[in-house]
């Protein structure tokens, strides 16, 4: 057995029966599925047990967050791979036997992420990797653009938790998903800290899971989502970019966070999005940095040219969004 499948859930009864039945269909049979619920009260630990009797549940008695519940389920596995999955996805047959094979393919591989498809719109994608750019603007290549575009298996930034499969004896390594996030940007800082490693994150189209999207948040942009998605990107930068790189950074950063700040006080969550930086600002301090190493300048270096070159493709795909 070489992977477990770890599935995070906070009252996400409804989106369980499709979840858990595509794994049942997978062409590769041998792994194990592990329920971590944080606190759920829909009655959704007894459905498990009742209807799927196979998969392992661990119930905890309140709400740690996704990071909180996915490294329980990391530490408790024995495989040498985990596939994090989140409930409101459906994965076709052959996605653990896909992202298997990838992530042996390529042995500098922490994470190899999936072709994640809208559900509801099946030929229209989701995520093709998540990318970062030298603005602060974490974001989903190909969202919401045809699929026929994204077919060869090729590096990105970092792998988007809601389907990838990992190394587990990297965690070991690079420390795991990172609490003090609870929920958002958690996989974009791991990604980020094992790229500074020198590791890789790999996406492979032949890996498909189709994603409703926003299934515990209830919405693409909501007052909770808002602010501790501002403030998780204060922490990320902070604990990921030495003061060397901040400081050549300071600039476009701040750029960044001005547009963005703007785009939600348009959208009626400019106090959510303040508030989310300052605390960021505030408590950053509290947070442990990634220790800066000579050794890994050439790491930092090739950061820091992905993080220009993907404002232009940042501008290349909100172009071809229109287009298309």
């Amino acid at each position: 057995m070489k992977t477990t499948v770890i599935i995070p859930n906070y009252n996400g009864k409804h989106f369980l029966e499709d979840c858990l039945k595509a794994l049942s269909k997978q062409t590769q049979t041998d792994f194990y599925t592990l329920v971590i619920d944080n606190g759920s009260s829909d009655g959704s630990v007894e459905y498990i047990r009742e209807y799927f009797p196979k998969v392992e549940v661990v119930s905890c008695k309140k709400n740690y967050g996704f990071c909180g519940a996915v490294n329980r389920g990391i530490r408790m596995a024995k495989t040498p791979y985990v596939l994090l999955l989140n409930n409101d996805t459906e994965a076709e047959a052959g996605l653990i036997e896909e992202l298997e094979r990838a992530i042996e393919r390529h042995p500098k591989a922490f994470s190899v992420s999936s072709k994640i498809l809208q559900f509801r719109e099946r030929e229209r994608m989701d995520d093709a990797g998540d990318m970062y750019c030298l603005v602060g603007w974490q974001f989903q290549r190909g969202v919401a653009r045809s699929e026929k575009y994204f077919v060869k298996e090729e590096r990105i930034f970092s792998a988007c938790a809601a389907a990838a499969i990992y190394r587990r004896k990297v965690f070991e390594k690079i420390g795991y998903f990172d609490e003090q996030h609870f929920a958002y940007l958690e996989d974009m800082d791991i990604g980020f800290r094992a790229r500074i490693y020198g590791y890789q994150n790999w996406f492979c189209p032949a890996a498909r899971v189709y994603h409703v999207g926003s299934g515990t948040s209830g919405s693409k942009y909501n007052s909770f989502k808002v602010k501790l998605s501002a403030r998780n990107s204060v922490y990320m930068n902070y604990k990921n970019m030495p003061s060397g790189m901040l400081a050549v950074n300071f600039l476009p950063l701040l750029i960044g966070y001005l547009v963005k700040w703007g785009f939600f006080i348009r959208n009626g969550f400019g106090k959510d999005y303040g508030a989310g930086v300052l605390e960021g600002i505030r408590k950053r301090k509290k947070l442990r940095k990634v220790s800066f190493a000579f050794s890994r300048i050439w790491n930092y270096i090739e950061i820091e040219w992905e993080l220009f070159r993907n404002c232009f493709l940042y501008v290349y795909e909100f172009i071809q969004r229109r287009v298309e």
